[in-house]
């Protein structure tokens, strides 16, 4: 594998701490902006120090910890902050699917954090004032929209194709991982839209963070999103995961929103499909960890517009491993590709009619201890200029309806068309 490289032969990073910023986004000096997110805390950066674009490839996890490891034990570093986010940090999306070569991780000029009431400020290169406000945020105006890929109706005819080939796979009696064929398959679906001028991520940042303030709101490369989904966290050598499958909108009353949690409580198809993606989780993970833990069964994670079924997952590495060799072993999870992993990717490459991108891949930043926090890059849509990209994704198993699918697929559409319309 070739990757491409973008630094200087030695980064010269200090990190110094500095009074509490406020908002962090609100911070951010001009629209290239990266960003995580979650409750008004984590990072934000500006500017580029280094970039790494890496080809397709089941081994670009792996390079990309190799190229961030040279990189940062080369570079002279003055970090007396030493918390994870603090020191160089990379920021990094990864393409969907191995043969996509949609996958970058920037190291910014500047990063600005705060985690646990402590704030940090850390600079690669010369210091001038990192915190100066070139470029005020404009919100998009004049938006049109279009189907991308496949319009609704060709999209409910792929879903109903997906039924029929996981229902001709059960070949077998019993759970999914007892049986031979699909047991489920993940199709995504996309909207396109433009704006009078190009799009600036920040405020789409700003009104993402304050309408889902529990999700991990972030920003690389274009790739914005609040996504739910915590892929993995490391922090030293204790690592945490949160598992997201099956999903109802919210009520319109009160009493309707608890009836829909219970049902999606009860609901045998949504436990099994849980079920089996916590499990995935946990087989990936064993090998890694001395101690995991995983809950008998799922508690309900409740959003502004969805509620989900959740599993939180903790563990202790054996070994001193990257964040990102932990990444490599999770990706691609039940929860947004399918069961079994290879026959849900084939079928999602013939189906779905489109490059997913970095859609449904990994998220997030890693710092040069190893530690940091990965999500799946869910809610959310890909900038380029005055055009953006949106995705939302369902998991197809034998008893899905095509209908019920695409009202679903609607309700994960509605963060961004709110981060755009406001």
């Amino acid at each position: 594998m070739k990757l491409a490289v973008t630094a200087p032969d030695r980064l010269t990073v200090r990190t110094v701490p500095v009074p509490d910023p406020g908002d962090l986004i609100a911070r951010l000096p001009h629209p290239s902006a990266l960003a995580w997110i979650r409750h008004g805390d984590g990072i934000v950066g500006w500017g580029e120090a280094a970039r790494l674009t890496l080809p397709g490839g089941h081994d670009r996890f792996a390079a990309a910890a190799r190229m961030l490891g040279d990189l940062f034990g080369a570079a002279a570093v003055d970090d007396p902050i030493a918390v994870p986010g603090s020191g160089p940090v990379a920021f990094g999306t990864f393409g969907f699917d191995p043969k996509s070569p949609d996958s970058t991780l920037i190291v910014p000029r500047r990063v600005l954090g705060r985690r646990d009431g402590r704030a940090w400020l850390t600079t690669i290169g010369d210091d001038t004032d990192p915190l100066t406000l070139t470029t005020p945020p404009q919100p998009p105006t004049g938006l049109h929209w279009s189907d991308g890929a496949l319009p609704e109706h060709a999209w409910k005819d792929a879903v109903a194709a997906a039924v029929d080939r996981i229902r001709a796979g059960h070949l077998a009696a019993g759970p999914p991982h007892h049986r031979t064929g699909l047991g489920k398959v993940v199709l995504a679906r996309d909207l396109t839209v433009r704006a009078d001028a190009p799009i600036d991520a920040r405020v789409l940042l700003q009104r993402l963070a304050a309408r889902f303030p529990a999700c991990y709101t972030f920003s690389c490369a274009g790739m914005v999103g609040a996504t739910p989904e915590l892929l993995i966290r490391r922090t030293g050598g204790d690592i945490e995961s949160l598992v997201l499958a099956g999903t109802t909108a919210r009520g319109h009353t009160s009493a309707d929103d608890r009836a829909r949690a219970a049902r999606l409580f009860a609901s045998p198809k949504d436990r099994e499909e849980h079920r089996y993606a916590a499990e995935m989780v946990r087989d990936a993970l064993t090998p890694l960890c001395a101690d995991l833990t995983i809950p008998d069964e799922p508690e309900l994670l409740t959003l502004p517009n969805v509620t989900h079924l959740a599993s939180p997952l903790r563990g202790r590495l054996t070994a001193d491993r990257s964040v990102l060799d932990v990444v490599a072993a999770l990706h691609p999870t039940p929860a947004v590709c399918g069961t079994p992993t290879g026959t849900a990717m084939d079928l999602i490459r013939e189906l779905e009619g489109m490059d997913r991108g970095r859609y449904a891949g990994p998220v997030g930043w890693v710092d040069a201890r190893g530690d940091g926090e990965w999500g799946i890059a869910l809610r959310c849509a890909e900038i380029d200029g005055t055009r953006a990209r949106l995705f939302a994704g369902c998991g197809i198993v034998a008893d899905s309806d095509p209908d019920a699918e695409l009202a679903e697929a609607r309700t994960k559409f509605r963060p961004m068309q709110y981060a755009l319309h406001g």
